[in-house]
């Protein structure tokens, strides 16, 4: 049964559903009381089959998947859901950087769906999409309790359709109705520019071309003598963990990269690829409140190790791993397995990750921050 790992910043995307592993089935080992717990189910189930008034009507498909969207409800996670055939079928694409949707990442915050950021370029910040915005309604239908899944589910769709968000601006009070024309979205997950001697780039998101894409502009910075780097993960929603890990592998010389602690308390750690050449250029790295999940993992590691300077303000705080499981009848549960930890042992999860320096400066006023900092030799 093949498998893929991945990483999902609270990033689950609008424009696609990023699946972080899947495989056939799944087995739960049942204690006495759980078994008792499962038997009043049962015992449920058969009371409604034997005595609801019109039996005769029941769709048994739709009490199965009630029952599941209840269970998973009841552990009130915002990042595990049921998804039904269809959704599941969305739910296994890979995140290969070519979409179809809005443009933008979503997470959930305090019971509320919010943007992390909207994709450069997209038709969601074209169309005014901002970078924490509260999603209030999508095509007329309240997001209040419900899924972050089910959510992208109504917003994701074909290019050239429409969808209208209800949504509330950061530090504003009252909401406003964007409309958005869906579109293909293909997107470079990297960015980089020469500021002078100082090499500043980007990295929107974490796909399995990021490192592929990474390594040409770091062949460039070392052949035009680059004195340092500027790594920008400011609303970079997170993504594939092979990614994050190989990314830090260019920076650090080994070492654990993240560890991953499961429902057991067992620790599977991903280490530095040591195939991977080291760049060994002062950095400094940029961070936001929507920096979340694997570029979480990435300022972690290279904080632990004091390889960057972390500058900007605390993270989004997603330290979860999830992974997608299909059932018999097609559909499928996504749910969360474990929470990662950064090499030193500290949980992003909840808490967020503290930068060296807290900036209050947002944009290019970052950046030159950043760069001014490398040219005064920190």
């Amino acid at each position: 049964m093949s498998k893929k790992i991945k990483i999902v910043g609270l990033s689950l995307l609008l424009t696609a559903i990023v699946v972080l592993s899947f495989g056939a089935g799944c087995f739960i080992s049942a204690s006495n009381s759980a078994e008792t717990d499962l038997g009043i189910v049962e015992q449920a189930w058969e009371i409604i089959l034997q005595d609801y008034v019109e039996k005769d009507e029941i769709d048994i498909g739709a009490l199965a998947q009630g029952a599941i969207r209840g269970m998973v409800e009841a552990l009130d996670n915002p990042y595990t859901s049921y998804l039904d055939p269809e959704a599941y079928q969305m739910g296994i694409q890979d995140l290969e950087g070519r979409f179809e949707g809005i443009g933008a990442y979503v997470g959930a915050r305090d019971d509320q769906i919010v943007i992390i950021a909207p994709i450069s370029g997209s038709p969601a910040e074209m169309a005014g999409i901002r970078a924490g915005d509260k999603i209030l309604e999508v095509d007329g239908q309240s997001t209040e309790g419900m899924s972050l899944l089910d959510t992208i589910l109504l917003v994701r769709g074909p290019s050239g359709t429409t969808v209208a968000l209800l949504v509330l601006h950061e530090s504003e009070t009252e909401p406003v109705l964007i409309e958005i024309v869906r579109a293909e979205i293909e997107i470079p997950s990297v960015e980089f520019e020469m500021r002078q001697e100082i090499a500043y780039i980007r990295i929107t998101e974490f796909t399995d071309r990021t490192a592929q894409e990474l390594a040409p502009v770091l062949n460039t910075i070392t052949g035009q003598g680059a004195a340092g780097i500027v790594l920008d993960l400011r609303s970079n929603p997170g993504g594939l963990l092979d990614a994050v890990v190989d990314v830090a592998s260019y920076f650090l010389e080994g070492g654990v990269v993240v560890d991953v602690v499961d429902n057991e308390g067992v620790h599977s750690a991903s280490s530095v690829n040591p195939a991977v050449p080291t760049i060994y250029l002062p950095m400094v790295v940029l961070v936001d409140g929507y920096s979340a999940s694997g570029s979480e993992v990435l300022a972690g590691a290279l904080q632990d190790y004091g390889r960057a300077t972390i500058a900007g303000a605390t993270t989004f705080g997603k330290g979860s791993v999830n992974i997608l499981r299909q059932l018999d009848d097609g559909s499928g549960l996504y749910i969360t397995t474990a929470r990662w930890l950064t090499p030193n042992g500290r949980l992003i999860e909840g808490e967020g990750l503290s930068p060296d320096y807290e900036l209050e400066l947002e944009g290019e006023d970052a950046i030159q921050w950043a760069i001014d900092y490398l040219r005064g030799g920190g």
